[in-house]
């Protein structure tokens, strides 16, 4: 690359334009960069959801799920498929390995469940899961100055915040259904010979509009329709009501020929509330807004804001949840911590040049190398997350290695030569150092290559790291061969002479000396320090990610299945007054009856709460005090409801801090049984939290059994029946009728409710033989069923899972899988006991593999450049004291081994070799071009190069202290992984320092013992 170098110095000028314009643009792309919590990962996963509208559970399983699994279990590719019926829905998940065509596999997945043969009431939807589709915000509304909020909200807020680019969907929660609610009196009904759907038929067939052919003319053809309509609520009052089958008068009733709908019904306007919602026990509405999958999450979340504050003289707002709030600290955090790095690097080479100018120039590539990598991620489209920062503040110790070395070299060479400063000079001082700077930088970039061999979310959610510092590294290089030689030509001019050699170099002369004349005792000391560090494996624990302290709590409640929607507002209203008791909350939103994120079915017995904690909160402490209050208040009240209380996900990666049992058995009850033996026992561990269970507790259920030969003889359907008792025991949707030129919906429904299974029993099922009671020709019965029938793989199966405390999740997975072997289970039930251990296990396998490729490919690289088989390994050999550093640095700020430590035992390997090469590659100029021996060229190359090196290290170092001092949100992935870097490093270079000089003589030992020795 020297011929870069002759280009600058001959065409100074243009090198500064180009490189103010590059700045320029990196600026620009810099703040072009779409700013987001995470990388914009999308999952290889697809969703189903299936409405069959009025089937049990057990019917959506048999209908639509078995037949689904059947279909979809021939998907290439697939992995795991898992399903969950309910009544009148099924969900299946189906999950695909990464870089899945998933556009490929969604029309795929539809095609298959077009030949499912489903019922054809059925409706199906498929969906994609992506980071980018988590909720912005949840946010409460309360209406001023006698605003009807919701209309506004319907008709104007919503279609303005649908307006904004980059706004995927708004929902509202709390809101009241407006609907025409037709109550008919049972008894005029049926003295009248009516039931509900004969009236909802005879009221839609008076609301028509049909072409009805053309009127043909002599010059015209002219369409003809037809059409009948209800205009006004009166309209309908006095609609006549035609009884399709009238019983015999010997059965007690009158013959009617028709009767108005107001004579046997009460027609009113009516608001249904089915949910409601609350911000600290305040009633509001509340607003979920969230992003298309590649929108710039911090400009949507101010776009909303700004929408909300034009209304805000009619209603007033609180933030429930904000997730760009967390994005703006995690971006502000990292951007302070490389800030003070490049500070702190920057301080680190002037406190070794002790040269203002000389400082300047070294550190002048942190900036350039930097924004050009801005560059290319936003060409990539790759947005400014926690990982793109991350990679840039770990960068920016690294990117100044090159500068520091050419640097260094082209001011001691002036000092030296009594020339004074030339071209000639600046491009022979960087053509001396220009090998080792470009086999050091392509080194710490050909690392990362190998992370396309770790599969799952982990290679993909660092890729964008990688890719930030192998930008940032190659813009060093390319400044430190251009922009570092001109100015160093223009600010060296007049520098002093070179002082005679320091005393710290003296020293190290004498070091290298006794190391090269007591080989065998540095290769045992050596060893035993590896094999000491090694030793502290087991007592750093063993997870996926670190878990990080979340300041949001959700918390939920569930009552029996059955529970009415007013006695779960109830219960709630007792638990959000236990919420705000507490003096480290900040507020509480509360969803009561809303619908179900994962499924989207109402649950009236369900409360949701979002508990937004004080920055100096005890998370843990107060997760615990809740988990009991919330217990005692249900056990008071709602005796069988189920609680639940944790940390919100922070959407990220997923941590793998779990464990899962899972439980198969086509015997529900023995499932049931053996699920519940697992929680209870989980429940007693202090190992674990959040205890789960996926297998719902029964409800009860009245049953009709229809008799074929009695409703025959009596001349009654299945369907007749059913009708029937539809009609008595659920409100029946008209539809939509336009009544006083508004869209009105319509709902009949009896004036009386069945409350018993003996009044459905005697429930009159009109016949041609007249009237009978439903048990004449069916058996009304009550059972216990399951609510839910959920499957893995096309098996029964019930997952009990829970988050795992500690950092050690493979000791108390293990734990756990012993202990649950051992409790007496149903011999019916099959037990396999996995979840983010497996998975972490496999990707720390993965990400060994990686390693040991990306260690062949450093020698590959090296073995080019130097062109010699024993050099690399030399060179190689740096390597061997990594773990010493490293592991000493883990085990001193109480830091588990996980997969940010592992990225940086990667990044090692790239830099801990350049300070072996620059050293190495000055012994290869001494003996080659200098006709030294071996030793001489070694103890020479020591004390020169031995500046640079400990700068480059040093500088390293320093820029990485503010990341592992932090504690900030969203840092921990750079935080284990500096602390990594910083041990392994520091121990490698002062390590590095005295055993690659006796290895390098070790490997020429034959040259060596030929040779003179050096004075």
């Amino acid at each position: 690359m020297t011929f870069l170098t002759r280009f600058s110095l001959k065409n100074a000028a243009a090198v500064f334009v180009c490189s103010f314009l590059l700045m320029f643009l990196g600026l620009y792309s810099f703040s072009s960069l779409k700013v987001d919590l995470l990388p914009n990962i999308e999952f290889p996963q697809l969703s189903i959801e299936v409405v069959y509208p009025g089937a049990s559970p057990q019917d959506v399983n048999e209908e639509v799920t078995a037949k689904l699994e059947e279909k979809l279990k021939s998907l290439d590719g697939l992995k795991q498929m898992q399903s969950s019926s309910y009544e009148g829905m099924a969900v299946m998940n189906l999950e695909f390995p990464f870089r899945t065509d998933m556009e490929k596999m969604e029309r795929q997945v539809e095609s298959l469940i077009d030949k499912a043969g489903l019922p054809d009431n059925v409706q199906t939807e498929v969906n994609r899961f992506s980071f980018g589709s988590i909720p912005v915000f949840n946010i409460s509304l309360f209406a001023k100055n006698g605003t009807d909020l919701q209309t506004l909200l319907e008709t104007e807020v919503i279609p303005e915040l649908n307006k904004i680019d980059g706004v995927n969907s708004v929902s509202i929660g709390g809101d009241s259904e407006r609907l025409i609610r037709i109550t008919v009196d049972r008894k005029k009904a049926a003295q009248a010979g009516l039931n509900l759907s004969e009236i909802k038929n005879q009221i839609n067939e008076k609301v028509l509009a049909f072409p009805a052919g053309t009127l043909q003319t002599d010059t015209w053809q002219i369409p003809v329709r037809v059409e009948e309509k209800l205009n006004t609520i009166h309209e309908l009052k006095n609609l006549k009501l035609v009884p399709t089958a009238v019983p015999m008068a010997a059965n007690g009733l009158q013959r009617v020929a028709s009767v108005k709908l107001g004579d046997i019904a009460t027609i009113e306007e009516v608001n249904e509330q089915s949910e409601f919602t609350r911000y600290n026990l305040k009633p509001s509405l509340s607003m979920a807004v969230t992003k298309k999958q590649d929108a710039n999450t911090i400009e949507v979340a101010d776009q909303v804001i700004k929408v909300l504050n034009s209304y805000k003289h009619q209603f007033d707002y609180s933030i429930g949840f904000d997730s760009s709030a967390g994005i703006k600290q995690s971006v502000e955090s990292l951007v302070r911590e490389g800030l003070l790095g490049a500070l702190f690097a920057s301080l680190a080479v002037l406190l070794f040049l002790r040269n203002v100018r000389a400082t300047v120039i070294a550190i002048v590539s942190i900036p350039l190398s930097l924004l050009v990598s801005a560059i290319f991620l936003n060409r990539m489209d790759i947005t400014l997350n926690v990982m793109t920062l991350g990679g840039m503040a770990v960068a920016v110790g690294r990117v100044v290695d090159d500068s520091i070395v050419v640097i260094e070299n082209i001011f001691r060479r002036v000092r030296r030569e009594k020339t004074g400063m030339s071209d000639d000079l600046v491009e022979q001082s960087t053509k001396e150092i220009v090998k080792a700077i470009v086999s050091s930088t392509i080194t710490t970039v050909v690392v990362f290559l190998p992370l396309g061999l770790v599969g799952g979310i982990t290679g993909e959610f660092f890729l964008p790291f990688a890719l930030t510092i192998t930008f940032a590294l190659l813009a060093s290089l390319l400044v430190a061969v251009t922009v570092v030689p001109i100015l160093a030509k223009f600010s060296f001019r007049r520098v002093p002479p070179e002082e005679k050699e320091g005393a710290l170099q003296r020293l190290y002369g004498r070091i290298i000396e006794w190391a090269l004349n007591h080989k065998a005792i540095v290769f045992v000391l050596s060893v035993v320090l590896l094999v000491g560090s090694l030793t502290l494996v087991p007592k750093l624990g063993f997870t996926f990610l670190p878990n990080e302290e979340q300041k949001t709590l959700v918390a939920s409640i569930e009552l029996p299945a059955s529970t009415s929607v007013a006695k779960t507002n109830d219960v709630s209203l007792e638990m959000e007054k236990m919420f705000l008791k507490r003096s480290d909350v900040e507020s509480v939103t509360a969803a009561v009856g809303s619908r179900d994120f994962r499924t989207g079915l109402k649950r009236p017995n369900q409360a949701s709460y979002y508990i937004l904690l004080k920055d100096s909160a005890d998370t843990a402490k107060t997760v615990a005090v809740f988990e009991k209050e919330m217990r005692r208040i249900a056990n008071q009240l709602a005796p069988g409801a189920k609680v639940g209380v944790q940390e919100m996900s922070s959407g990220g990666p997923p941590t793998n801090n779990n464990v899962n049992i899972d439980l198969y058995s086509n015997d529900l009850e023995a499932l049931q049984t053996a699920a519940k033996q697992v929680e209870t026992y989980l429940k007693q561990r202090d190992d674990v939290k959040d205890v789960t269970n996926n297998l719902t507790e029964k409800q009860k259920q009245v049953i009709v059994a229809i008799d074929p030969e009695k409703a025959a003889a009596y001349g009654v359907s299945g369907m007749q029946l059913l009708g029937a008792v539809a009609d008595a025991t659920k409100p029946v949707d008209v539809g939509t009728l336009k009544l006083g030129g508004k869209d009105e919906q319509v709902e009949l429904s009896y004036d009386e409710t069945l409350g018993s299974i003996d009044e459905l029993k005697e429930l009159p099922i009109v016949t041609r033989n007249g009237v009978i009671p439903l048990s004449a020709v069916a058996e009304v019965k009550e059972a216990d069923v399951y609510t839910s029938i959920q499957k893995l793989d096309g098996k029964v199966f019930a997952r009990v899972s829970a988050q795992i405390v500690g950092d050690n999740i493979q000791k108390v997975t293990n734990d756990i899988s012993k202990h649950v072997n051992d409790l007496k289970i149903p011999s019916d039930v099959t037990v396999k006991t996995g979840g983010g251990s497996d998975e972490t296990v496999q990707t720390f396998r993965e990400l060994g593999v990686a390693m040991a490729a990306a260690i062949g490919l450093v020698y590959l690289t090296m073995l080019i450049t130097f062109g010699k088989v024993r050099v690399p390994l030399i060179i190689l050999s740096s390597l061997l004291f990594v773990p010493i550093g490293s592991l000493f640095a883990l085990y001193v700020a109480d830091e588990p081994l996980s997969i940010s430590v592992m990225i940086g035992l990667l990044m090692l390997i790239g830099i801990v070799t350049t300070n072996a090469i620059v050293l190495v590659d000055r012994i290869g100029q001494n003996r080659e071009q200098k006709r030294m021996t071996v030793r001489s060229a070694i103890i020479e190359a020591g004390k020169t190069r031995l500046r640079p090196i400990l700068m480059t290290a040093f500088a390293t170092v320093t820029a990485l202290i503010p990341l592992a001092l932090t504690n900030e949100a969203g840092t921990l992935i750079s935080k284990g992984l500096a602390i990594t870097v910083i041990g392994g490093l520091t121990s490698s270079t002062l390590l590095t320092l005295v055993f690659i000089p006796a290895m390098y003589e070790a490997f020429f030992f034959r040259t060596a013992k030929r040779e003179p020795m050096a004075k």
